[in-house]
């Protein structure tokens, strides 16, 4: 067999996003690898560093090697890391990709902005001032913006209030964005202070993700002043997911660490802004949108934002079955406790309770938490396991059904222990 020829951005001219692009791109018809190393030679002198300021884009049988890189979105960049390249603004039909390989060597690590241009999901605004406190307002709050009709919080932007930009959160903000992707694999990455989501993926299948870092907190200290940077997950699977193995995650994020979402959204058009799901929100008929056959196992970390740790969310008639959690650490330190270790939905979300049977099958099992809840139920839930669990951390609790609202049915719990830590 003979082996891949090997492309670099060294070998392009342009800016480093052009010149990494150029090289995706010439591995592609060749059926070769991309790999991108620790030093740039950039026409304005060599360095440690490449900085994007569009995304790099993959298309299938891309295999991408990030070897001992920093990669790095510049100020001038509102745009995603990584996407795939059948998506994006404007593209209305999405052309299914295969076999996507993005994968470390050594160091690889993948940064946001110093000073990002937009933060947040769709459901934010943009603001410079988030941590502002009103007058009159005994302690902080948090500063919320009218936009398009409808008052939102905000996360920080040096867009904000800037003629002709977006004031809205779209789905650019994520880091690496993928849609209709069968067969690929996104490992041995640290992926560090995201402008959202750091992974978010729509409608993939037959994939892994393993061994990845996060290190997000929420905010961000930008000229001596703390701005919030909101909604900074770490993996999320969307709408439509489906035999996808999650395994060997660590870190901390802003927000929930892991979360599989399966949320319609009928106003929501593929390539449009003003979103953070670039394939649309459009349900596909016989189940095809549900989240389903997803395996996560070797957690060890925690959500800074007291938050979740994982998550999973369904509403808008989409369902979530099939999905085996297994092996859970909350590595949160003392004063960073999570809200949840794991949470099983959300009955005041979307379109409300989903009807029983929507969240089923779901196996949660090994569970050590120091989080307020370790197993949070907060949705519909029937035909499930919950095995194995250890909440140990301060004022918590093994298991929290959240509402009278909410329907358990058939499910399973043995070898629930709670305990508190030594102080």
């Amino acid at each position: 067999m003979s082996e891949q020829v090997v492309f670099t951005p060294n070998d392009f001219q342009g800016s480093d996003a052009e010149r990494i692009n150029a090289a995706v791109n010439a591995a592609a018809e060749a059926r070769g690898r991309v790999v991108i190393p620790r030093d740039n030679h950039a026409q304005d002198g060599h360095r440690e560093i490449w900085l994007l300021d569009s995304a790099i884009l993959v298309h299938s049988n891309t295999t991408l090697e990030l070897n001992n890189c920093h990669i790095k979105l510049s100020d001038r960049c509102r745009d995603n890391m990584i996407r795939s390249a059948n998506c994006g603004l404007g593209i209305t039909e999405i052309e299914p990709m295969q076999r996507i390989r993005i994968y470390g060597v050594g160091d690889a690590v993948l940064e946001g902005a110093d000073l990002p241009r937009a933060t947040g999901d769709s459901g934010k605004a943009l603001g410079l001032n988030t941590r502002a406190t009103d007058a009159g307002t005994a302690g902080e709050s948090k500063q919320q913006s009218t936009t398009m009709g409808h008052k939102r919080r905000c996360s920080y932007g040096t867009d904000a209030e800037v003629a002709d930009e977006s004031q809205i959160s779209d789905w650019r903000n994520i880091g690496i964005l993928m849609a209709f992707v069968e067969d690929f694999s996104i490992s041995n990455l640290t992926i560090r202070e995201s402008h959202c989501w750091a992974i978010s993926l729509e409608r993939c299948a037959h994939g892994t993700l393993r061994d990845l870092d996060f290190a997000s907190t929420g905010v961000k200290m930008i000229d001596g002043t703390e701005q919030e940077i909101l909604n900074q997950d770490g993996i999320d699977l969307r709408i439509g997911c489906h035999d996808i193995l999650i395994e060997n995650i660590t870190g901390y994020s802003g927000d929930d660490l892991i979360a599989l979402t399966a949320l319609g959204s009928p106003d929501s058009v593929a390539g449009a802004l003003a979103s953070t799901q670039v394939s649309g929100g459009i349900g596909r008929s016989d189940g095809c949108d549900d989240i389903r056959n997803v395996i996560i196992r070797n957690v060890r970390g925690y959500s800074a934002g007291a938050c979740s740790i994982i998550r999973l969310l369904n509403s808008s008639g989409l369902k979530l079955h099939g999905v085996l959690i297994d092996g859970l650490v909350d590595t949160a330190p003392p004063g960073k406790q999570s809200r949840a270790a794991v949470r099983l939905g959300d009955y005041r979300y979307g379109t409300g309770n989903p009807p029983v049977g929507d969240a089923r099958a779901i196996i949660v099992t090994n569970i050590s938490s120091r989080a307020r809840q370790a197993i949070l139920i907060g949705g519909s839930l029937c035909d499930s396991v919950i095995h194995n669990v250890i909440s140990h951390g301060v004022d918590s609790q093994a298991v929290t059904i959240e509402s009278d609202e909410v329907v358990v049915r058939d499910v399973t719990m043995t070898n629930i222990v709670s305990c508190a830590d030594e102080q």
